[in-house]
């Protein structure tokens, strides 16, 4: 898959999430948090040229996107987004055959650099998300560590860091749910909703536990949980759209954002379309 296909794929990903009722978060049935589905359209659309870019390496993949966002649209709409896809993009460059692309995924996280931290790192501080912690490793600081390393050091905490460090395992699981609620609905948004309730569900949201502590996030999982259970069971997924978009609506009373739940089902969707 050359550039361009990769382009087009990408923001083909951010869209169908976009599309997807996703509680909590942003979509095209309700807008959240200070931020607009207008946002995260322009976002994508920037981003889709950037992050695809050939002849970049990983970390300079990450800050050009969080760099282009910021000068488009001001906000942190997608540093979660572009964490995790970025990998997986730069995997698709490298790759000829489909056959091998995990091997290559795997391949991208294993040898990550000093660079691509440094990179990442002026990254992450220039997107500024909201309950950035102190860690062993300081982003406003020089990198002193591989990328590998320091998402390692991050990963009992945060479920983007715990995906370089697990292959991705969690997406694949993700990916898995995807594919299942597809076969059974024939509707890549509401299958798109399932992985999303499936990452809330499975996971304390690691953005949810940052702003608001683990107690929040488990209440929030818990409430997910008992959704997703009831949402599965659906002949026809739209008949519990309204019990979704009331869920939807209390988390965001609350100022509850389940968003690294949100970036687990881009990458999702972007990992569907490469495999």
């Amino acid at each position: 898959m050359n550039s361009q296909q990769l382009a087009a794929t990408f923001k083909a990903a951010c869209m169908a999430e976009l599309e997807a009722l996703k509680p909590g978060n942003v979509h095209i049935f309700a807008d959240g948090h200070g931020m607009t589905v207008q946002d995260l359209i322009k976002s994508a659309e920037v981003v889709s040229e950037v992050i695809t870019q050939p002849n970049l390496g990983l970390g300079e993949r990450i800050f050009a996107s969080v760099q282009a966002t910021q000068d488009l649209v001001g906000l942190n709409t997608n540093l979660g987004i572009i964490l995790l896809c970025a990998p997986l993009i730069h995997a698709a460059l490298i790759v000829g055959d489909k056959t091998y692309y995990l091997t290559k995924l795997f391949g991208v996280l294993a040898n990550t650099t000093q660079k691509d931290a440094d990179d990442t790192f002026k990254a992450i501080a220039l997107a500024n998300p909201a309950g950035l912690g102190s860690s062993k490793y300081d982003v406003h600081q020089p990198a002193n560590c591989t990328l590998l390393q320091a998402m390692q050091e991050a990963a009992s905490r945060d479920m983007i860091a715990q995906q370089y460090t697990n292959n991705f395992s969690d997406v694949l699981d993700g990916l898995a749910c995807y594919q299942h609620a597809f076969a059974l609905w024939q509707r890549p948004a509401w299958a798109t909703t399932a992985a999303h309730l499936h990452y809330m569900a499975k996971f304390k949201d690691s953005h949810i536990t940052r702003k608001y502590g683990d107690t929040i996030a488990g209440l929030v999982q818990n409430e997910a949980i008992a959704h997703e259970e009831e949402f599965l069971k659906a002949y026809n997924p739209k008949n519990y759209q309204t019990a979704l978009l009331g869920f939807d609506s209390a988390l965001k009373k609350r100022g509850l954002n389940p968003g690294t739940s949100a970036d687990l089902t881009v990458a999702t969707l972007l990992l569907h379309a490469l495999m």
